[in-house]
């Protein structure tokens, strides 16, 4: 079977004097017919691809599926007698959501579950299921949770009588995704945050349990295009935070949480490039700022007074500080220091970090814990230690383990290596990377090699734990993190040196890893795949133009790779906030900066990788046309004989199906293409359970 070739049809972009040729925007339409067509031939072609690798994608599939453990619990979280949690049943696609009353941790076993909320039952009516976001309510009788069936960023609030099991006919539409509904504490109000045409999250709502939503209040409305909106309850609960974003700056104002109808009180007003968080702690709100303070200060200021300010701790530019944890006896921080995930312990005005035995690892404390608790759980994991839940005493900061999650079949972490690698980029800057492998796999010369990165909006690419990884460590393939700027990773100015006029930065240090991996035999360019998604599909799809020679394999994943046709169409989902990110091309520097590395763009006549892409029909964050799009212009140009490939999920958005197997089938056809293509043989032993 011939690769199916989309039609040419001229469609010039004119702007700042430059003419941009797009034969291919036709494709935008989804309700043309031809649209559709197209793209379910290239489905097609895909799966004649796919076809001979069947049995090695089925034994990948086999491999990972014998390494979900029987029953994964989460740790309970407490709040007041009821202690909260979920587990998935290894015959089950989504986790069941559960709690028990008890009057201690000790007493769990003993007490009976109550199932809240089961997913599978709600899975049983559709093909696509999302539930993001849940609240339970102060007195601990009703449950708020939001659903989604398509696979865009579009939810539905439903509330639940929790002793009876039925929905309350309270049904709210049109609800973001996250960041967007909290109870007020006498539980008869519910706020929430709805989005645009644009599906920007942009109004607070507060609806009364039991009314017509049709008689629902508009509390706030952000008309600035360029911010979002978005809710959270102080760890006290004493208030609800009301959050007006941009990428540069940002604006909070309070709603006390036992007084539903109260006014907004704005905290301190927006100012150009002054990003700013809050919380409650005792008498005073805790501000958290980087005014006069890249990586972030903490301030106090009283209830009262909300303009006086008190320095909490000195600033230390090697303390990232990223987010505020009040508890009754003790306040905690996390943040970064030196590439790693760190958790300090206020303690006479100063931060005390808390120590970690291994040198990578990601440690973070567990969200919606009760204010009131004298043991705080914090979760633990690193590239070679499953996730693991420890209890910080917080009078005595004595923590021990509590809980580590299960890893089904063999696995000894001592036959396993994990480091921290650098490599100096074009400009002279060091950068990180974390790798794992299977010991002796580097012994008979370089080995297939997956190099992973990210590197966009301040996101970072941290240590964790991947049991599905395993069989593949096992047959020698090295996994490589390359924590590029455009992360944070080693604090907030390797952000600021990978966006805007320096996104470039983001390209070159991914290449600088993938040649320091070469120069240092771990790997060849015949054995290298490049993986990323989304905007890390943007730099692994700049990479395959830039430096396409070093990889044998490119997947990149929900690519956003037609970079300046997105930033100027308004129309787009996400597309004005996201200027602050990218630049806006109406302005002409950001213009031909972004044009300058644009995927789509930059194709040449000229030899890529293997290709192996994917997109969701229903995607909000980067629509399917611009891979589609990408992939007919590459069809059109490029010179070798590689195999390029796009799957497109008709039936869902940015992050595929959804189903826990069915993510795992998804994995094993990328990792089957990625090592037909590496020459691994893919005769994988399934391990046996203990």
């Amino acid at each position: 079977m011939k690769p199916p070739i989309a039609k040419r049809i001229p469609h010039p972009h004119e702007l700042h004097g430059d003419v941009r040729e797009d034969d291919y925007y036709w494709l935008k339409d989804p309700n043309n017919p031809q649209v559709i067509q197209y793209l379910e031939e290239e489905n097609r072609y895909y799966d004649e691809i796919m076809r001979p690798l069947e049995k090695q994608t089925e034994q990948i599939y086999q491999s990972m599926v014998d390494r979900v453990p029987d029953s994964e619990v989460k740790i309970p979280v407490q709040h007041g007698t009821f202690f909260y949690y979920s587990r998935l049943d290894k015959s089950k696609q989504y986790p069941i959501f559960a709690r028990k009353q008890a009057e201690s941790r000790e007493l769990l076993s003993e007490a009976p579950e109550e199932v809240i909320l089961n997913l599978n039952e709600l899975a049983e009516e559709d093909d696509y299921l999302s539930v993001t976001v849940q609240r339970i309510n102060t007195d601990h009788t009703h449950l708020a949770y939001l659903e989604n069936r398509d696979g865009t960023d579009r939810y539905t609030i439903h509330i639940k009588d929790i002793s009876t099991g039925k929905l309350l006919p309270d049904r709210i539409p049109n609800v973001f995704l996250y960041g967007s509904m909290e109870w007020s504490r006498c539980g008869d109000f519910i706020f929430y945050i709805t989005v645009d045409e644009n599906q920007r999250p942009c109004q607070l709502w507060r609806h009364r349990i039991g009314s017509d939503v049709e008689s629902d209040k508009l509390v706030f409305e952000e008309k600035d295009e360029t911010f979002t909106l978005y809710v959270s309850k102080s760890q006290s609960g004493k208030f609800i935070f009301v959050h007006s974003m941009s990428k540069t700056t940002s604006e909070v104002q309070l709603l006390d949480a036992d007084s539903a109808l109260s006014p907004l009180q704005l905290v301190d007003g927006r100012r150009d490039g002054i990003l700013y968080d809050v919380e409650h702690w005792e008498n005073d709100l805790l501000i958290l700022t980087n005014e006069d303070a890249l990586n972030f200060q903490l301030f106090r200021s009283p209830l009262d007074n909300l303009k006086s300010r008190k320095n909490v701790i000195e600033y230390d530019e090697e303390h990232y500080l990223q987010a505020m944890y009040p508890f009754r006896d003790k306040l905690l921080l996390a943040g970064r220091k030196n590439g790693l995930t760190q958790i300090w312990v206020m303690q006479d005005d100063k931060l005390e970090p808390i120590e970690w035995d291994e040198p990578l690892y990601t440690v973070s404390v567990l969200s919606d814990q009760d204010y009131e608790a004298a043991e705080v759980l914090l979760q633990y994991e690193s590239l070679l230690t499953p996730k693991t839940t420890y209890g910080l005493d917080l009078l005595t900061g004595e923590k021990h383990r509590l809980q580590v999650a299960p890893v089904s079949g063999e696995y000894d972490r001592t036959d396993y290596r994990q480091e921290q690698l650098w490599a100096t980029s074009e400009d002279g800057v060091n950068v990180p990377m974390t790798a794992v492998y299977l010991e002796g796999a580097l012994d008979n010369g370089p080995a297939p090699l997956i190099l992973y990165g990210y590197g966009s909006y301040g996101a970072n690419s941290d240590p964790h734990f991947d049991p599905y990884r395993l069989p593949l460590l096992d047959k020698g393939v090295v996994f490589v993190t390359a924590q590029v700027r455009g992360g944070s990773e080693m604090g907030r100015s390797w952000y600021e040196d990978g966006k805007m006029q320096h996104k470039r930065n983001t390209f070159t240090d991914f290449i600088a890893a993938a040649k320091h991996l070469i120069d240092e035999g771990y790997t060849s360019s015949s054995k290298m795949a490049a993986r990323g998604g989304s905007a890390g599909g943007l730099l692994v799809g700049a990479v395959a133009n830039m430096a396409g020679e070093l990889f044998e394999v490119v997947v990149p994943a929900v690519p956003f790779v037609d970079v300046v046709t997105t930033m100027l169409d308004t129309t787009i989902p996400l597309t004005t906030l996201e200027w602050d990110e990218w630049g806006n091309p109406q302005d002409r520097e950001d213009y031909f900066y972004m044009k300058s590395y644009s995927p789509y763009d930059n194709v040449e006549a000229k030899d890529y990788p293997h290709l192996f892409i994917t997109t969701g029909l229903n995607d909000p964050r980067v629509g399917y046309w611009e891979p589609a799009k990408w992939v007919a212009r590459l069809r059109a140009l490029k010179t070798d004989d590689n195999v390029l490939v796009m799957k497109t999920n008709m039936g869902a958005g940015h992050f595929g199906k959804s189903g826990r197997f069915n993510h795992l089938k998804e994995a094993a056809e990328c990792y089957a293409f990625i090592l037909d293509r590496l020459g691994v043989s893919i005769e994988l032993t399934i391990p046996s359970p203990r």
